[in-house]
C-alpha cells in the first residue's frame, strides 16, 4: 500500500553563497523557510521540483524535504532539515550567530 503524501518544501542551496534557500509560492528563492511554499499536493510538489531543476543557473542540488504547517511558515520535520535552517555549521557566524 501507497504511503500517504506528507507536505513538503522546495529546497536547495545557492549557486554562488551556498546558503540553503526555499522555493517560495511565486518562484522566488528565499534564505527562510518560513517564507517557503508550502506544498501539500503530490502533483503539485513534483512540478515545483521541476520549476527549481529548471534554475540550475541560480541553484544546486533541489530537492523535496518534508515539513509541516508552523506558526510562522512551513516548519521541518527532519533535523538534517532543521540544521540547515540555521546556517553553516564550519563556524559560528550568520544566523547561528543571530540566535544568541
Amino acid at each position: 500500500m501507497p504511503r500517504k503524501f506528507t507536505p513538503k518544501v522546495v529546497t536547495a542551496n545557492a549557486l554562488i553563497e551556498g546558503d540553503v534557500i526555499w522555493l517560495t509560492a511565486n518562484d522566488q528563492w528565499t534564505r527562510c523557510m518560513d517564507d517557503a511554499e508550502l506544498i501539500e499536493d503530490e502533483a503539485h510538489a513534483q512540478l515545483r521540483l521541476l520549476v527549481a531543476e529548471g534554475q540550475l543557473d541560480k541553484v544546486v542540488g533541489p530537492y523535496l524535504a518534508d515539513a509541516v504547517s508552523g506558526d510562522a511558515g512551513p516548519a521541518p520535520t527532519h533535523f538534517r532539515e532543521e540544521f540547515r535552517t540555521r546556517g553553516p555549521s564550519n563556524y559560528f557566524h550568520g544566523k547561528q550567530a543571530e540566535a544568541v
